[in-house]
């Protein structure tokens, strides 16, 4: 196996392993800006219990995010060295506010709203509380302007050195594919928040523990559930698709596994891409469908694989198909369990709906899912390129990392995310445990 490939492994998954704890930060910090926001206008103080439990379970994932995000960072020199000096003019500058955010005010104001509430009193608190949400958010949007610029470069020049230099800041981080993606990828984290939060307040009802508190988690998650499942699908779905029809057409064919370049395209639901005979297999279609969702003309034309050559295909066409059918299909599932669940709630049934409330709670790890096969779609798609267009992911790893190399240091982390993984584990069902009403002795 060469370096290439190892290299790729590795940030593959030491990413995959990280993103799962910001998508769950990002997703809980405005719920529990919603649920203090409960606590100040009733002076119901189950509100305020159920924000310092859910900011609690948010430092852990806060904690353990961190440390696995550092070891990301450092792969830009150790791994990818040939990467970060041509592009590291542009990208530097989006990493480094990332930092600033995520490490200094995401974290000082976390601390106060964990440790400072009777200092604070309630708005200081509840303040705290959305500056935290803020500085999520703000984090989360450099690392995907960072990540878009990657998919679609705007805003940079040549150096006579060879390398990319940012020429303008505001081309970068208001660039259209920036945003959707950044409104998308956001949309998603609250998925992951929703569900979390009113998968454990039906496990608290099912279990007869902490009812009450069950019941504030099952219907705030809900609420915020199916409000960005729908805007996971439209608008912020719908319109970067089509902006990686414009910009990557192959990928679009690739995603789709459209190998022949056809007038009212069909959309296809289910079938297995046969690379090979350019082809799918026992393919389940909606004519039309795809030019209109596209172009929005029922017979517009949309480029298959054979409109590009080879080379400029995605690497892995299947991964990348059914990466791209796994978000898309559990995105639906989303749409409909939230959809029944908010019709339960409307009819004061949902509490008592036993069934309704394990679908809840065995749901949970399916947001995670959706999201990591939402990234490999885009991270995948983007293949042969490094940089959309200017690098190529083979001239931008280090040369001097053998791969004997790569292998010994994606072993070690293996080795120390599942110690963290485990960690992780004990942290969170013991705050489960100990439910909402738990208050430590040194907070305040």
């Amino acid at each position: 196996m060469n370096a290439l490939l190892v290299d790729r492994l590795q940030f593959a998954f030491t990413v995959t392993f990280h993103y799962l704890f910001p998508q769950l930060t990002m997703g809980l910090a405005p719920l529990i800006v919603v649920l203090k926001t409960l606590a100040i206008r009733t002076g119901d103080e189950r509100y305020n219990q159920s924000a310092r439990f859910w900011a609690k379970i948010f430092g852990i994932n806060f904690a353990i995010g961190v440390v696995t995000g550092i070891p990301m960072e450092f792969q830009f020199g150790t791994n990818w060295a040939h990467f970060s000096r041509f592009a590291g003019g542009v990208i530097g500058q989006t990493l480094a506010m990332e930092g600033v955010f995520a490490f200094f005010l995401e974290s000082a104001f976390l601390g106060l709203f964990l440790y400072g509430e009777k200092r604070l009193g309630q708005w200081g608190h509840w303040t705290a509380g959305l500056l935290v949400a803020l500085g999520s958010w703000i984090s989360g949007f450099f690392i995907v302007a960072t990540n878009a610029w990657m998919q679609h470069p705007v805003g940079y020049m040549t150096a006579a050195d060879g390398s990319v230099q940012l020429e303008s800041f505001w081309a970068l981080v208001l660039s259209p594919w920036a945003w959707w993606q950044y409104a998308h990828n956001m949309s998603g984290a609250m998925i992951t928040g929703s569900f979390v939060m009113a998968a454990l307040g039906a496990f608290y009802l099912l279990s007869r523990k902490h009812e009450e508190h069950g019941r504030i988690f099952v219907k705030t998650g809900v609420i915020a559930g199916i409000v960005f499942s729908v805007l996971q699908l439209f608008p912020t779905g719908d319109f970067q698709g089509r902006h990686v029809a414009q910009h990557q057409p192959a990928t679009l064919a690739g995603m789709e596994g459209l190998f022949k370049t056809e007038k009212a395209a069909q959309l296809v639901i289910i079938g297995q891409p046969d690379v090979e005979q350019q082809k799918l297999d026992n393919p389940l279609v909606i004519p039309g469908m795809l030019s209109f969702l596209t172009y929005r003309r029922w017979a517009a034309e949309v480029k298959g694989l054979d409109a590009f050559p080879r080379d400029q295909w995605p690497d892995n066409i299947p991964l990348l198909y059914f990466s791209y059918h796994i978000m898309v299909g559990l995105g639906t599932i989303f749409i409909a369990i939230m959809l029944v669940s908010a019709l339960l709630l409307w009819r004061r049934k949902l509490m008592q709906a036993r069934w309704m409330l394990w679908i809840l709670m065995i749901s949970f790890p399916l947001p995670y899912i959706a999201n990591t096969a939402g990234w490999i779609t885009a991270e995948v798609g983007r293949q042969p390129w490094l940089v959309y267009g200017l690098m190529r992911t083979a001239n931008g790893l280090s040369p001097m990392v053998s791969a004997g190399n790569g292998w010994f240091t994606l072993i070690g982390f293996m080795g120390m995310y599942t110690i963290l993984s485990l960690l992780f584990v004990f942290l969170v069902l013991r705050e489960i445990e100990r439910g909402p009403e738990h208050r430590e002795g040194a907070a305040g």
